[in-house]
């Protein structure tokens, strides 16, 4: 994609990706300072949200902290099943890029009836009832969006976690300047066009790869771009009985395939099945493979990028509104007091 041809530019999502990269490089990681001493006085880290507010940011913070050894734990679940938790040793982030989500707000109605504390917000917008409620909010510099399926919002949203991480360890946010030359250049990249033409033809589209939160939110974001069906498939879930109801033509995009599994993805669902796998990597591998550069620290923020691309471009051959799905909203349930 891109904004030079008219096709692209003129639908926001585009612009609101491509602008991604300046707040890559803009993001100021001291931002999630304040809220450190509060949280080490508790003995774990829970974050939740509602669909893109979590999928990407929570998961990939608890990759992360799971890679690096974070001694907090540092756990997520959605707003409604977390009400029946007990999270007293906990401290709350709640992301809402609207600050209205109702299932949002409801659990944290919930927590301040408890006494709970502390909890603080993360959204996109001013005067929110987010912000209202919770102890503290930080709220992103990202500013609007007016596409349905949130982008830029999400980036600085996982931006934001991964500062707060860091500033937790008392270790230092550094490489964003070339983390954001990266996505640009995955974002921009020309991709295929007969890789396309499968995803187009495709009657769904099943993601693989791991429960970082790459996958999940492309297979969400395959569904308000490209109002395809869409799965994601954890890890080698594809290998363990769904290959039973995949159809020959159906796609599989697997981002940062393990090495280990290649050949029998290649045996059940290539030649067992008919299913066209596609890989996103930093590495060569035995499918048709879209290259990305390694992203090292920040990997994930690269494989999500170039999964944007993927999208856009389905979309734009599929030649619908990439901006305005016919029944998604831009906030999927919004809270109203007394209800």
């Amino acid at each position: 994609m891109n904004l030079k041809e008219e096709k692209y530019s003129k639908f926001a999502i585009v612009r609101e990706m491509i602008e991604t990269s300046g707040i890559i490089k803009s993001f100021e990681p001291d931002v999630s300072r304040r809220f450190v001493k509060p949280i080490k006085a508790k003995k774990g880290l829970f974050l939740t949200g509602e669909g893109s507010s979590r999928m990407f940011p929570a998961k990939r913070a608890i990759y992360s902290s799971l890679k690096q050894g974070f001694k907090m734990p540092v756990i997520t679940e959605g707003c409604t099943q977390a009400r029946e938790y007990n999270l007293k040793d906990y401290a709350v982030f709640a992301a809402s890029n609207s600050g209205q989500t109702k299932e949002v707000i409801r659990l944290v109605l919930d927590l301040k009836k408890k006494k709970h504390d502390p909890i603080f917000g993360l959204t996109a917008n001013k005067a929110t009832k987010l912000e209202e409620f919770a102890d503290a909010t930080h709220i992103l510099s990202c500013g609007k969006e007016n596409a349905v399926a949130a982008t830029k919002s999400v980036v600085e949203q996982a931006l934001f976690y991964d500062s707060l991480m860091r500033n937790l360890a008392g270790e230092k946010m550094k490489g964003l300047k070339s983390l954001s030359e990266q996505v640009e250049k995955v974002l921009t990249a020309k991709i295929d066009e007969k890789l396309i033409d499968l995803i187009r033809k495709a009657d769904f589209i099943y993601f693989a790869g791991r429960d970082n939160g790459v996958a999940g939110e492309l297979a969400l974001k395959t569904n308000e771009i490209t109002r395809k069906k869409s799965a994601f498939l954890e890890g080698t879930f594809a290998l363990h009985g769904i290959e039973e109801v995949m159809d020959k033509g159906q796609v599989l995009i697997w981002i940062d395939p393990f090495d280990v599994d290649q050949d029998k993805f290649q045996e059940c669902l290539v030649k067992g099945v008919g299913v066209n796998v596609i890989a996103v990597s930093a590495n060569k591998t035995m499918f048709p493979t879209i290259n990305i550069p390694d992203g090292g620290q920040y990997a994930e923020y690269v494989q999500l990028a170039a999964g944007w691309n993927i999208l856009i471009e389905t979309g734009i051959a599929l030649g619908i509104n990439i901006d305005k799905p016919q029944r998604a909203r831009k906030v999927g349930n919004e809270y109203v007091p007394g209800q």
